[in-house]
C-alpha cells in the first residue's frame, strides 16, 4: 500500500492543531519530520507526534531522504523561499495562506510547480465544505447564469492579534499544543500586513474558487484604527468578465460574532451563503427557492480538510481542488489592494473581457 511521507515546516500552533493531527489520522500517511526554529520544541513535537526527525531549519528537513511532500505552516515571510526550495527539491507542497508577500512570488511558485510536475495545494478549509463545492458546481454549470455581482462580508475576532495586544492568542481555544509566536500576526515584516493578508486572503481566493474568474481591477481603502496593521478593509473588485465585487472585512468584532456572508448575483439566479453559520440558499428568477441542508458545526470550518485532501492528491486518489492558482489570484487582489490604499487609485491587474470575449477598454 502506497504511503504519503510528509514533513511539516513550521510546526507551531496551526500545524499542531490541524495539519499534524490530519496526517496522523490518515491510514496512508506518515509524519516523517517536523521543523521548528527552537530545538527543544522541535524535539518535543517530534516525540509527541511520532515523527522520526526533529529539525530546526527548513533546509535540514528538505535534505532528508524519504520525504515525498511538505506542509508549510511557517510565518508568511518564509513561505516563498521555503515553498520554492521544496518544489525545487521535488516535493509536493501544501502551503498556508497568505501564499506569499507578492503576486510575482506567487506566480513563480505556480510556474515552478507546473515545471517540476509537483502538486501545489493551498491550505484554505473553505474550499472543502459541502456548500462550497456545491456552489462551485452550480456556478460552473451555469445554473446561476453569468455572475454579474458578488457581495462579501467577512469578519473574525482577531483584531487583538493584529494589534499585538492579545495575551491569549488562540482566544482560549481548548487543547492548544503550542501558541503562536510573538509577532506572527502583528509584525508587518513577518505577517505582511493585517486583516488584508491574514483574513482577506481567504475571501480573495474564494472568489476565483467559486467562479473560475480572475480579478481584473481593485480599488481599496484601509483603516488601521491606530494599529501598525490594517484592521478594516473595503475593496471594490472587478473580475475579468466585468462582474462587480464588494468585499468588506474586519477583525474588530465581538468574540461571539463572526460573519462570512457571500451573495452571488447571476443572470438566472442568486446564491446566498452564510459560511460561518453553514447555510446556503438559491433563488432563481422564477421564484423557486432551494434551501440546502445546513452544515454541522464540525463541517462549517473543516480545519483538517486541506491536509487530508493533500494526502489524497499525493496518492493519486483526487484532483487538486485548491491549486496554487487560487493563491495567486488572492495575492493579485491583496497586492493591488495595498497599492490602491496607498495611492488612492484604481489598480489594474489585467484587461477585462467583453461579453463576446474581446478585451474591453481600460
Amino acid at each position: 500500500m502506497k504511503t504519503a511521507r510528509i514533513g511539516v515546516i513550521g510546526a507551531g500552533w496551526w500545524a499542531t492543531s490541524a495539519h499534524i493531527p490530519a496526517i496522523r489520522s490518515h491510514p496512508q500517511a506518515e509524519l516523517v519530520a517536523v521543523q521548528n526554529r527552537e530545538r527543544e520544541r522541535a524535539e518535543k513535537t517530534a516525540r509527541d507526534f511520532g515523527a522520526k526527525h526533529a529539525c530546526t531549519s527548513a533546509e535540514v528537513l528538505l535534505a532528508l531522504e524519504g520525504i515525498d511532500a511538505v506542509i508549510i505552516a511557517s510565518t508568511p515571510n518564509a513561505h516563498f523561499a521555503q515553498a520554492k526550495a521544496a518544489l525545487q527539491s521535488g516535493r509536493h507542497v501544501l502551503l498556508e495562506k497568505p501564499m506569499t508577500f507578492t503576486a510575482d512570488e506567487a506566480r513563480e511558485l505556480v510556474e515552478l510547480a507546473a515545471e517540476r510536475k509537483r502538486h501545489l495545494v493551498m491550505s484554505c478549509p473553505w474550499h472543502f465544505t459541502a456548500h462550497g463545492l456545491e456552489a462551485q458546481r452550480l456556478i460552473r454549470a451555469g445554473t446561476l447564469g453569468e455572475i454579474k455581482m458578488v457581495s462579501v462580508l467577512m469578519t473574525n475576532p482577531i483584531d487583538q492579534l493584529l494589534r499585538g495586544t492579545n495575551t491569549s492568542p488562540t482566544h482560549g481555544q481548548a487543547n492548544v499544543y503550542v501558541e503562536p509566536s510573538p509577532g506572527s500576526y502583528n509584525d508587518p515584516a513577518i505577517a505582511g500586513g493585517g486583516q488584508i493578508y491574514c483574513q482577506v486572503s481567504h475571501a480573495a481566493a474564494y472568489l476565483t474558487f467559486l467562479t473560475g474568474l480572475r480579478p481584473a481591477e481593485v480599488f481599496a481603502r484601509f483603516e488601521n484604527d491606530g494599529a501598525p496593521n490594517d484592521i478594516y478593509n473595503a475593496l471594490t473588485i472587478t473580475m475579468e468578465n466585468g462582474a462587480l465585487v464588494s468585499l468588506a472585512s474586519t477583525g474588530a468584532t465581538p468574540l461571539a460574532e463572526r460573519n462570512y456572508e457571500v451573495r452571488l448575483f447571476g443572470t438566472r439566479a442568486i446564491l446566498q451563503m452564510e459560511l460561518w453559520r453553514g447555510t446556503m440558499t438559491m433563488i432563481d428568477f422564477a421564484g423557486q427557492r432551494t434551501d440546502f441542508k445546513p452544515l454541522t458545526a464540525d463541517e462549517v470550518y473543516p480545519a483538517q480538510a486541506p491536509a487530508l485532501h493533500f494526502i489524497e492528491v499525493i496518492l493519486g486518489n483526487a484532483l487538486n481542488g485548491s491549486p496554487g492558482d487560487l493563491g495567486l489570484a488572492s495575492m493579485e487582489i491583496i497586492q493591488s489592494a495595498c497599492q490602491s490604499a496607498q495611492t488612492g487609485r484604481n489598480e489594474v491587474i489585467r484587461p477585462r473581457r467583453s461579453a463576446g470575449g474581446r478585451v474591453s477598454g481600460i
